[in-house]
């Protein structure tokens, strides 16, 4: 199986198709979320709180009504397939990827998760006194991929693929963290009935991978109708269905590699034979032959790789920044000094920009040191430090955990700008080590 999936890797979404489309899609969430903020601060806020909060959407078949404002559709519908392409990432590093051997999983791993348990211990410290304030202690842990390697796409080629490459595979582990984060302590009351019918869906979606069924709709219809409507009545936040269903998606391939290369040459060597006349139409032989590729293509990829390929460019140009500017216009009313200095904001601040750094490094330092791990090749302690400190950008994933962890419309307000300011912060000063340490490894 993990043959089958190697031997697909580069030629249907390589690392760095998908490192290209995140570092555009970092720059997109930027613009988005500007815009987000100064409408939600203008003579027009009204109207950004009535789209988002306001405005009510139903959906209903048979006995299931589902009826939320736009904004919780968001948060709960389009980020389940935002949650569900994360898990087809995680499997993908894992089968043939960064995460695929000890070696390789290592330290990004470790490196994740004191960049997860700091910053959580930092802003416990701040918030240790308030039962209320310290259910944000999960706000902090998270690192958003989009932003950080936008920010590094600014630095063009200087900056190691190395490099680039363990930022990607540390925040796909610091995905997986948060995942578990929020299903463990971030999901209040549950209905086990709702819960053993969504266990019930993903049996019937495993046993389909074990029975070599590779149709994408197959997955799409029993995983949303069954698993996603499911977690949605359990109680347990519905994004998580997006994961599990995820992980359920085949590895294998319909032919292999020698198979393809040998039905490839004779459709070649056909259609060689079939060419009549120079034309910018083809004959009815050399659009069937045509067909017998694109077919024959789809026989050699696997289903996972397709879905990461179709869907990476949608929830990167779509659905992340839709979420970015249903959720970054934040309103400020009185004074942003007393916001910024709230114990919630300044537990988020420390935490993204001091502990994300400290956790990181610290971790890494160590594991090199003792000599369990060393540097990616290419890649220096600077340019290390510069990693660590962008990897406190929180934004998407941030925001997502700060609408569970608190009730108080107040306090997810105080944790927004808390995490947009520790965001710019941890931006600029990555940027400034990275390029330090780009420098010295230019001259």
């Amino acid at each position: 199986m993990k043959n089958d999936l190697e031997h697909t890797t580069e030629s249907s979404f390589s690392i760095k198709n998908f490192i290209g489309e995140e570092s555009i899609g970092g720059v997109i969430l930027i613009l988005v979320s500007i815009i987000a903020i100064i409408w939600a601060n203008s003579p027009w806020y009204d109207s950004y709180h009535y789209l988002w909060h306001d405005l009510i959407l139903s959906l209903k078949f048979g006995t299931i009504d589902l009826t939320a404002n736009l904004h919780h559709w968001i948060n709960d519908g389009l980020m389940a397939l935002f949650f569900f392409v994360i898990g087809l990432e995680i499997k993908r590093e894992v089968m043939a990827g960064e995460l695929s051997t000890k070696q390789k999983a290592f330290l990004p791993i470790m490196a994740a998760i004191g960049g997860m348990i700091v910053p959580a211990l930092f802003f416990v410290v701040f918030n240790y006194n308030n039962p209320e304030n310290i259910k944000g202690w999960g706000v902090p842990m998270a690192t958003d991929i989009a932003f950080a390697l936008g920010l590094l796409s600014l630095l063009g080629d200087r900056v190691p693929i190395q490099l680039k490459i363990f930022l990607t595979a540390l925040a796909i582990a610091d995905d997986l963290g948060a995942i578990i984060v929020i299903a463990l302590f971030y999901t209040e009351s549950i209905d086990f009935t709702e819960l053993i019918n969504a266990g019930i869906f993903i049996a019937v979606l495993i046993i389909a991978n074990r029975m070599r069924i590779r149709s994408s709709t197959f997955y799409g219809v029993v995983g949303l109708l069954g698993v996603w409507i499911s977690f949605v009545f359990s109680g347990v936040h519905a994004t998580l269905a997006g994961v599990l269903i995820a992980f359920t998606i085949p590895v294998h391939t319909k032919i292999t590699k020698e198979e393809f290369i040998i039905k490839l040459e004779g459709i070649v060597s056909r259609f060689k034979k079939k060419i009549l006349k120079q034309s910018s139409l083809h004959s009815q032989k050399e659009a069937h032959l045509i067909d017998e590729t694109l077919r024959l293509s789809k026989d050699a990829h696997t289903p996972l790789q397709q879905l990461e390929h179709s869907l990476h460019p949608i929830v990167t140009y779509f659905i992340l920044p839709l979420f970015a500017l249903a959720n970054a216009g934040v309103h400020i009313e009185g004074s942003i000094i007393n916001m910024l200095f709230h114990p919630i904001s300044i537990g988020i601040i420390i935490g993204l920009v001091g502990g994300k750094f400290v956790g990181i490094t610290l971790i890494t330092k160590l594991l090199v040191h003792f000599k369990f791990a060393s540097l990616p090749e290419g890649v220096n302690w600077k340019m290390m430090y510069g990693m660590a400190m962008l990897a406190g950008i929180g934004f998407t994933m941030s925001m997502f955990i700060s609408d569970l962890a608190f009730i108080n419309e107040q306090n997810v307000q105080i944790a927004k700008v808390g995490i947009m300011t520790a965001s710019i912060l941890a931006a600029v000063l990555g940027m400034v080590l990275l390029s330090f340490g780009l420098e010295k490894k230019k001259n």
